[in-house]
């Protein structure tokens, strides 16, 4: 494949990662158990402006690697248009989420984790670092976000 357009700048990167994050709904989550086993998984995802809301259950691996590590690297689109967000999860408690995040969950998904019952958890994920490219004319200019301060 032959790259004819240019390289965007940080603001339009940042921009079309915005928009990314507000229109779509899944997201890769990429944790490591305390043996260092990698996990990967698909979620549904809600951004707030600040932070990456994910459910899902404490018991399995990805709740556990979440719970137990923190570290995490979300992941969206394919390699022609990805977005990399580096963070730490932080599991909040059902009665800890805010209200107005909760009913945009809902509404986005039409699914509350917590009628589900109590084996579902919210993680608030903060992103650290953010990189966004389209393809390796891109690879220069991609980190957006460093030390969870935005560089644009």
């Amino acid at each position: 494949m032959e790259i004819t357009e240019a390289p965007r700048g940080p603001a339009r990167r940042k921009q079309d990662v915005l928009a990314r994050l507000e229109r779509e709904e899944d997201v890769w989550v990429a944790s490591a158990g305390a043996d260092g086993t990698p996990w990967l998984v698909a979620l549904w995802f809600l951004w707030d402006g600040e932070a990456v809301w994910l459910a899902t259950r404490t018991a399995n691996p990805t709740g556990r690697n979440l719970r137990e590590r923190r570290r995490v690297r979300l992941a969206l689109g394919d390699t022609r248009d990805v977005v990399l967000i580096d963070g730490e999860a932080e599991l909040v408690g059902r009665g800890e989420v805010p209200a107005a995040t909760l009913r945009a969950y809902t509404a986005k998904f039409g699914w509350d984790p917590g009628a589900d019952g109590p084996s579902y958890a919210f993680f608030r994920v903060r992103p650290r670092a953010v990189q966004a490219m389209r393809g390796e004319h891109e690879m220069t200019g991609r980190h957006l976000m460093r030390d969870g301060v935005w560089a644009v």
